[in-house]
Order: structure tokens, then C-alpha cells, then sequence
């Protein structure tokens, strides 16, 4: 690597020049840094320089989800047990989760990278691309990408006090290797006609999105990095892969030049996962929390103007037992009552005969289906009906308080369970499609934005 001075690293390799394709692709992936330890050291400047970890579970002291670079230094890793943590460095911080002031730190922080680039794509709480492709052309003048970054992350860092990691490249996925490279530095960039020297000793693993399947199967062909993945014929990983392994090999060789483009694709599913505050050992209070989470669900399902043909349920007992039984309705449906008689009889069923407390529900619903909410010209439908009263309710809610308004389930939850007036907050793993509807609000139906990210 050859130093790229303050401001960043640009990698090269060998000698001699090389001449940057025409029409070449440049893709800024930016990731927050330990992105919920950041959260509560923007939140608290006094654990600044301090070793910080953020703990899971029901009080917030379960397993660490989130650890900064120099709690990181002492061995605390994701996953690691909270008292384990507290042994590797008595000195440390545990904090328990903010989970809503997380959301607000990561718009804010997107919304700074707005102002950026003509795309930006959020990917997840903490990380996204920006388009740099026509930056060089058309908007910078007496800069380098390097100054330019590092502009932008100086100014995320004083704005929202969150520090940024970033890397630059011909694709997503290179750009989003390129700043795993980057950790520690601030920013790299992989030169246009570097590609394939920057990846051809790393291993095929830090691929974003490859299973173990496909690594032994590379494996089994004698592919551990990009560097052996680049040296196989293409049609053998055509054969082996399909289309896939002929982008594995067109991206190992350097010649995955893929634009950026925003993907707002319906939603497949809608789940909840929830760990009661303490092992319930009433299932009739179990099934309360059940229907009110249904409700909940449900609303949100008809708010995006989705229905569900199949739902899944899961409960887990404190010895960390389980069953699980599923439902796929004839026709998809939008109703609680509906939805909710079947859960209640589901539930009851795969409850009889056990008697050990409930600690986890999971609830899914899936295969969903378009929902038609619009109004029509002879008489209101239900459809119609159900919509406008999800809208006003949500209005409501969000100007009088999230419980102002309840059904009669999520109300019983509230006053057989203390806890549940001021219920923890979700933890933020929010998807692609609802981030950009927080940033940008709706998308148009009629305009949708297509393409992907390979």
C-alpha cells in the first residue's frame, strides 16, 4: 500500500501506469464504526476514550452487540457474555441499549451523505453507497476523492459526533471491501484497473452474502481467495454456480463494473421476535402479549398495503426448548379478527400439555400480496374502510402517543403487565425499504426505482 498522505490510502501494487476505462464505475460504501458503541459514546462525551460495549438481552447485560475499537483491543468481540467482557476489562463500560436514539443518529447521518452525491443508497442502520461516478467529471475540480471523503466524514463526525469508515471502488461489493481494509485508517480507495491485484490475495469469504455452501464448494475447487477464483475457467463456475459464479468470476478478475442504482422492492415478509421482560409462566398471559404483537403487526401490514396468504408462530420456554407451527390461509388476509382467531387456536394447540414458562414468541407473516386500498366509484370497500381507519389511528398515535389509541389485547397487555406501558424498544435491524421511506418518505408507485446490488 502506498500512502495516500492525511487524508486516506489509495492501494496500488507493481509498477508502471495503467489507463482508467471510460466508462468506469466509482461506488463509496461508508460504515459507521462500531456503530452502537459510537451511538452511546455521541450520546455520553464522557465515555469518550474509554473502552465501551453495548450488551443484549432482556436488562441490557445478556451478550455484547457492539464493541468499540479499544474494548475490541482487550478481546470483547460480538457475542461475547457481558461478564466475560467486565473480566477482559474491569475498566470498561457496559451500556444497555438506546435503540430510538440510534434510528435518530443513523437518519441524520444519511441525510448528511444526502448532500454528497446525486444517489445514495442506505443498505442498513449504519452503512450505505454513494454514486461517485460522475464526480470527477462534473463536480470536482481541485480535489481528490481522498480530500473529498475525508470532508464528509469530518463532517459527520462533528455533526452527529458518529466516526465514519469509508472505501471506494468500481462496484458495491468492492467498495464494501475496501473499507473492511480500511478499519483503523479512515478511508481506500482501490484504483480504477487495481481491482484485481487488490483482490487477489483475500479470501472469498469476506464477500458479503457467500454461505458456507458456496465457500467449500470453492473450496472443494481449490478457490480460497479471489486470486484462485480469478485463475478457474469461467464456464466451470458457470456450471458450478450459474449466474452467480460467473459474476464471482468477472468481479475476482476486476471487471465487475456495476452501476449504483436504488431497489425499493415490495416487502416478502413481516416478523417480530420479542423476549419477554421475565419468564411468563401463565400462557394466557403469553397469549395476550401474542394477539396484541398480531395486532400490531397486522396494522403495520395494511398501513404498507399488504395482506398475508401464510403466518408462522414460535414459542421458547426458559429452558430454551421450542415449537413452532404454521398457518397458510385460502385466501390472503388483512383482518385481526381473522388472523388472530387462527393464532389463538394455533397457540392453544401447540401450548397443550406443556407447562414451562414462555421467555421468547416469535410471530412471522409471509407471502404477502398486494392490498388495494384505493377508493372506488360506486361504495367504499373494506379494503378501503380498514386503511383510512389504520391511517387515522397512526396519525393519532403519533400526536397523542404511541397508546393512545389500543385494541382491547394491546390494552389488557398493558394492565396485566407493568412493563408493557413503556415496552422496550426494537432492536433497529430495519429494512432496506423502510429506511428509505423514513428518509424520503413514500415511494411512488408509479415511478419505482429499480436495479441491484450484486
Amino acid at each position: 500500500m502506498d500512502g495516500g498522505g492525511r487524508h486516506g490510502t489509495v492501494w496500488a501494487s507493481g509498477e508502471g501506469s495503467f489507463v482508467k476505462p471510460a466508462s468506469q464505475n466509482r461506488i463509496l460504501h461508508v460504515d459507521g464504526d462500531s456503530f452502537f458503541a459510537s451511538c452511546e459514546i455521541a450520546l455520553d462525551p464522557r465515555l469518550e476514550g474509554r473502552p465501551v460495549w453495548v450488551g443484549g438481552g432482556r436488562r441490557g447485560d445478556g451478550i455484547v452487540i457492539a464493541a468499540n475499537r479499544l474494548a475490541k483491543k482487550h478481546g470483547i468481540q460480538t457475542g461475547t457474555a457481558c461478564f466475560e467482557a467486565k473480566r477482559l476489562c474491569p475498566g470498561g463500560v457496559l451500556c444497555k441499549p438506546h435503540y430510538e436514539a440510534y434510528r435518530d443518529l443513523s437518519r441524520r447521518m444519511f441525510l448528511i451523505l444526502e448532500a454528497y452525491a446525486p444517489t445514495l443508497v442506505p443498505y442498513s442502520i449504519d452503512e450505505g453507497f454513494l454514486d461517485f461516478s460522475t464526480m470527477e467529471a462534473h463536480v470536482w475540480r481541485d480535489t481528490t476523492a481522498a480530500d473529498y471523503v475525508q470532508g464528509l466524514r469530518q463532517r459527520v463526525l462533528r455533526e452527529t459526533r458518529l466516526p465514519v469508515t469509508a472505501g471506494l471502488g468500481n462496484s458495491a461489493q468492492l467498495a464494501k471491501l475496501a473499507t473492511d481494509a480500511a478499519k483503523g485508517t479512515g478511508f481506500l480507495e482501490v484504483p480504477a484497473g487495481r481491482e484485481k491485484d487488490f483482490l487477489k490475495d483475500r479470501p472469498v469469504q469476506e464477500l458479503s452474502g457467500i454461505g458456507r455452501n458456496r465457500q467449500r464448494s470453492l473450496a472443494a475447487l481449490g478457490a480460497l481467495t479471489f486470486g484462485h477464483v480469478a485463475r478457474l475457467p469461467s464456464m466451470l463456475l458457470k456450471q458450478k454456480f450459474g449466474i452467480w459464479g460467473q459474476q464471482l468470476w468477472l468481479f475476482a478478475n476486476g471487471q465487475w463494473n456495476e452501476p449504483l442504482a436504488l431497489e425499493i422492492k415490495d416487502r416478502t415478509t413481516l416478523s417480530s421476535s420479542t423476549t419477554l421482560p421475565q419468564d411468563e409462566p401463565d400462557p394466557e398471559a403469553a397469549l395476550t402479549f401474542l394477539l396484541s404483537e398480531a395486532t400490531r403487526l397486522t396494522g403495520q401490514l395494511r398501513r404498507e398495503c399488504m395482506q398475508a396468504r401464510e403466518f408462522s408462530l414460535a414459542v421458547r420456554f426458559n429452558d430454551f426448548t421450542e415449537v413452532a407451527a404454521c398457518h397458510r390461509f385460502r385466501h390472503p388476509q388483512f383482518l385481526n379478527s381473522v388472523i388472530n382467531t387462527v393464532l389463538e387456536q394455533m397457540f392453544r394447540e401447540i401450548m397443550a400439555g406443556r407447562d414451562r414458562p414462555v421467555r421468547q414468541i416469535r410471530l412471522a407473516l409471509f407471502n404477502l400480496e398486494k392490498l388495494d386500498t384505493h377508493p372506488t366509484l360506486w361504495s367504499r370497500t373494506p379494503e378501503e374502510r380498514w386503511g383510512a381507519l389504520d391511517d387515522a389511528t397512526h396519525e393519532l398515535n403519533q400526536k397523542l402517543g404511541k397508546t393512545a389509541l389500543m385494541t382491547g389485547a394491546q390494552f389488557a397487555l398493558q394492565h396485566s403487565d407493568p412493563s408493557q406501558k413503556q415496552p422496550k424498544a426494537k432492536c433497529p435491524f430495519t429494512p432496506q425499504r423502510e429506511m428509505i421511506t423514513q428518509l424520503w418518505g413514500a415511494p411512488d408507485p408509479a415511478h419505482p426505482a429499480q436495479g441491484t446490488l450484486f
